[in-house]
C-alpha cells in the first residue's frame, strides 16, 4: 500500500517557470500528483501546467492564502508538498523531505533557504526575514530559521486541522505559528534557493506584505496570547496614568489642594482601562486555552500517516516506498555543482 503524495503549486503569472516546476516534481516523485492552483493568471500558465501533468485547480479570490486555502480543502493525500511555482526550490529535495517527515513521525518539515547566488535573495527580503522570523520565535517558541520558506512538506493530519485564515502572503506565518501553538513535531532541512530564471517576475511586494504580515502577526498574537497582548497594553496604560498622576497627587499630599482636575481625570480614566484590559487578558486566555485544546483533539482525531514502527502486514516498511532510511543521501558525496543538504530536528 503506497502512500498518496500530493504536491501543491500555488501559481499566479507563471508562464516561464510552472511547466518546468511540474515536470521536475513528477521527476523526483514518479508516484505523486502536482496540483497547480491557478489564482487567475493571465498568461498561459494554466495550459502549460496541464500540458506538463498536472491537475490544474482554480481559485478566483486572488491572494496565495486563498490559493492554498481552496487545495487544502479539496485535495486528499497522505503527506503534501506545498512549493511556489517559480522555480526557486529545488525539486530533487523532495524525497528527502519526505523521508524525513515520515521515518521521524513528523507533521511539517520546512526547507530553509540558502541562496546560491547573490540575486536570489533581494537584500530587503532577507533582512525582513530575518526581523519578522525573530518576532515569531520571541512570541511563539524559537524552532524556525525560516519562517517564511515556500517549500514544505505537510502531514495530512496537520493539513486537514490547520484553519487557514489568510488571503495572502501571511500564510507562511500563519502556518507556523499553528505548528508552534499546538507544539507538533517539526524540523527544518537546508535547500538551495536559486534566483528566478529569465521572464520571472516576483509577486511579492517588499513593504506592502511585509506589512500585512506583521499585522497578521499581531493578529495571531492577540488571538492566541491574549494575555500576553493584553497584558503589554495594560502595563503601558497604567504607566502612562502613573506618569500623569503622580505629580498631582504629590500636589494634593502638599497643599492638600488639586488644581490639575483635567490631568486627574485622565489619570484616572488611563488607570480604568489598564484595568479593564487586564480583565479582558484573562477572560481571553481561559476561552483561548479552552479553543487550543479543541483544535488538539481535532488534530489527534487525524490519523497519522504509516509511522515507521508500523510493520503489519501489508503495510509499508522502513525499506519500502517513501519510509526508506534517509542516512544514504546525507552521507553520499555531493554531486557536482550542488551539496548534501542537512537537516536538523527542533524540540519536539
Amino acid at each position: 500500500m503506497k502512500l498518496e503524495v500530493a504536491v501543491l503549486v500555488p501559481c499566479f503569472n507563471e508562464a516561464a517557470t510552472i511547466g518546468k516546476v511540474v515536470r521536475d516534481f513528477y521527476a523526483a516523485l514518479p508516484e505523486c500528483r502536482v496540483f497547480v492552483g491557478d489564482n487567475g493568471s493571465t498568461d498561459d500558465s494554466a495550459t502549460l501546467a496541464a500540458q506538463a501533468g498536472a491537475v490544474v485547480l482554480h481559485e478566483p479570490l486572488p491572494g496565495k492564502g486563498n490559493v492554498v486555502r481552496r487545495m487544502f480543502a479539496d485535495v486528499e493525500a497522505d503527506v503534501y508538498v506545498l512549493v511556489d511555482g517559480d522555480d526557486t526550490y529545488d525539486a530533487s529535495y523532495a524525497p528527502q523531505l519526505i523521508e524525513v517527515l515520515l521515518n521521524q513521525s513528523l507533521d511539517l518539515v520546512s526547507a530553509a533557504r540558502n541562496e546560491v547566488s547573490a540575486a536570489a535573495y533581494r537584500r530587503g527580503h532577507r533582512f525582513g526575514n530575518r526581523l519578522l522570523t525573530s518576532l515569531v520565535a520571541s512570541l511563539f517558541g524559537n524552532r524556525f530559521s525560516d519562517m517564511l520558506s515556500g517549500y514544505r512538506v505537510i502531514s495530512r493530519r496537520l493539513v486537514k486541522s490547520f484553519p487557514l485564515l489568510s488571503a495572502g502572503f501571511e500564510i507562511e506565518t500563519e502556518l507556523t505559528v499553528h505548528a508552534l501553538q499546538l507544539r507538533v513535531p517539526i524540523a527544518e532541512i537546508v535547500t538551495p534557493y536559486r534566483d528566478r530564471p529569465q521572464g520571472s517576475v516576483s509577486k511579492l511586494h517588499t513593504y506592502r506584505d511585509g506589512f500585512r504580515i506583521v499585522t497578521t502577526i499581531a493578529r495571531l498574537v492577540k488571538a492566541e496570547r491574549p494575555m500576553y497582548f493584553f497584558g503589554v497594553l495594560a502595563a503601558l496604560l497604567a504607566s502612562t496614568s502613573l506618569l500623569a498622576g503622580i505629580p498631582v497627587i504629590q500636589e494634593f499630599l502638599r497643599t492638600g489642594l488639586v488644581p490639575r482636575q483635567p490631568t486627574v481625570v485622565l489619570a484616572a480614566s488611563l488607570m480604568m482601562l489598564a484595568c479593564l484590559s487586564l480583565t479582558c487578558g484573562l477572560i481571553l486566555e481561559t476561552e483561548t486555552r479552552g479553543r487550543i485544546e479543541q483544535k488538539r483533539m481535532r488534530y489527534l482525531a487525524i490519523p497519522l500517516a504509516r509511522p515507521p514502527w508500523d510493520t503489519r502486514s501489508g503495510d509499508a516498511t522502513q525499506e519500502d516506498g517513501y519510509l526508506r532510511q534517509v542516512a544514504p543521501r546525507e552521507t553520499a558525496a555531493p554531486s557536482a555543482g550542488r551539496r548534501p543538504a542537512t537537516h536538523v530536528v527542533a524540540n519536539r
